[in-house]
């Protein structure tokens, strides 16, 4: 057990404290205001737990520190947080703090409270949060030999407070020995049956709910509207003029089982990219960033969602199986360094996408022809790169000079742009060349009829791009293209000249 001292002074404050219920403001309540106040960081400080954001960093630097972390273990809990605490580096400047309890502690502290941050975190991140905050006059946290948790936080408190009585904030089932010992007890951020419990031992003089969980936030975690990205696994079906049968309904449970893989994975995506999402203006506000969920659920919803996936897979088609994990290998590989890799993330992403046409055709049955991979690749590399694009022009406008978590700088913009540009261009040359092969005119009895497909690629295209340069588009194309009325006119206009150009008795 580490405890650290600084230099402000033991003081009080004799104003009454302050109580707040989920549905009510602050009220009025009575308080021993002079006691020293020990604040738990841990799910009460700030919403997340420093260990779990400490883990996924080591596991994010070597996978293979997974299996360093259980030898560790074996050796108690505070050794293996200080082994982990001596490898990463936790930016602490941008966790998710409790804003209501801040707001009472830089009360106290103005008035002269004496402060003191007592975690069962690895001292040297406690002391690491302090220094942030500059409200504690000293800190206590773990160390290789002691986990400062429960009876052991007890002990170090009595024995700091010198028997004098004390004041304690915290938020879980192990505070409730620190709780039973307490002068004053404040609890936050706490479920309703901890909060019960703490009740019963003494009235709490201060109350900071919980926020309340919502559906809404696990939708916006496994990101539904990314799901139509796999509709591209009906393309080969299309692409063959197949539009009914039984290859359909395989297809559809495939399209089922691509989207709970790509939720699975997109959660594994943000939870190791919680601090570059937290630096981001717009992604900070993602459910584990923001730790409206936390880590845990995450890692619950993973172990759901991806069994699932691989089980429906194996179902369909072994070999429909065999790419789902090649997928998933892809992604993981990404999530963990390849998205952090200037021009090789935009290459692994276009792949990605064609790598979804590639999976429609093993589930369907279809051959699909070269022309239609060599088209799908630079096009959804044109989008890649407008994604990137999107982030690079909305951080230069802030000032930034470089995209967190990314191998970019805001110099590079015109750069990407014109790679973007003529990704898009290169896959029109490809579908006129297509158009103009002897293999489009066998497959569509009025294949003239395609060439109204080109001008129509190309302005959808070009406005793509010009919407960049005006900033008009965020950081997600599909996103955009969902909720653009122009976009679904340039699809449905696609649709009805690629349907006339295959319908036999048209003149």
């Amino acid at each position: 057990m580490s405890i650290s001292p600084s230099s402000f002074p033991d003081a009080s404050l004799e104003s009454p404290a302050v109580v707040r219920d989920s549905a009510a403001p602050y009220s009025a309540a009575s308080t021993t205001s002079k006691l020293p106040l020990y604040v738990d960081l841990d799910g009460t400080l700030t919403y997340t737990d420093l260990l779990f954001e400490s883990v996924l960093l080591l596991i994010k630097r070597n996978p293979f520190y997974i299996f360093l972390c259980v030898f560790w273990l074996l050796q108690g809990r505070g050794y293996l947080k200080a082994q982990i605490a001596k490898r990463i580096t936790l930016d602490v400047t941008l966790l998710p703090y409790n804003a209501d309890l801040l707001v009472f502690l830089r009360e106290q502290h103005a008035a002269g409270r004496r402060l003191i941050l007592a975690s069962a975190s690895d001292h040297r991140l406690v002391q690491a949060v302090a220094d942030h905050l500059g409200i504690f006059s000293a800190v206590m946290g773990s160390d290789e030999a002691t986990n400062l948790k429960s009876a052991a936080k007890l002990q170090a408190i009595e024995k700091d407070s010198a028997g004098r009585g004390f004041a304690y904030a915290g938020n879980s089932s192990a505070d409730l020995a620190v709780w039973s010992q307490a002068t004053e007890m404040i609890v936050v951020n706490a479920s309703a049956t901890i909060t019960a419990q703490a009740q019963k031992l003494k009235t709490p003089a201060l109350v900071i709910p919980p926020r309340p969980f919502k559906l809404r936030l696990v939708l916006k975690a496994l990101r539904l509207h990314q799901w139509a990205k796999n509709a591209l696994l009906f393309v080969p079906l299309l692409a063959a003029h197949e539009l009914g049968g039984e290859r359909w309904l395989s297809t559809l449970l495939a399209f089922v089982a691509f989207g709970m893989c790509a939720s699975a994975t997109y959660i594994v995506n943000d939870l190791f990219d919680l601090a570059s999402d937290r630096a981001h203006p717009r992604k900070q506000a993602r459910p584990f960033a923001a730790a409206t969920l936390t880590i845990p659920f995450g890692i619950a919803l993973i172990a759901i969602l991806l069994p699932l996936s691989l089980w429906l897979a194996a179902a369909i088609d072994p070999a429909y199986l065999g790419l789902m994990l090649l997928y998933i290998v892809v992604t993981l590989l990404y999530s963990a360094r390849l998205k952090q890799v200037a021009i090789i993330d935009v290459l692994v992403l276009a792949s990605l996408y064609t790598h979804r046409i590639l999976a429609g055709g093993v589930v369907s049955d279809v051959l699909i022809s070269n022309w239609l991979l060599a088209v799908s690749l630079f096009m959804f590399l044109s989008l890649a790169l407008v994604k990137r694009c999107a982030e690079l022009e909305f951080m230069s406008g802030d000032g930034h000079v470089s995209l967190a978590g990314r191998g970019y700088r805001t110099s590079d913009l015109s750069y990407l742009i014109s790679m973007g540009i003529a990704s898009g261009f290169v896959a029109v040359m490809l579908l006129a060349l297509y158009i103009d092969s002897q293999v489009g005119g066998e497959m569509y009895p009025h294949a003239e009829w395609l060439w109204l497909i080109l001008p129509v690629v190309l302005f959808w295209i070009m406005r793509l791009w010009l919407k960049i340069s005006r900033m008009e588009i965020h950081d997600d194309p599909l996103l955009f293209a969902i909720t653009d009325r122009t976009s679904w006119v340039v699809a449905i206009v696609i649709g009805c000249i690629a349907l006339a150009s295959s319908w036999p008795g048209l003149a």
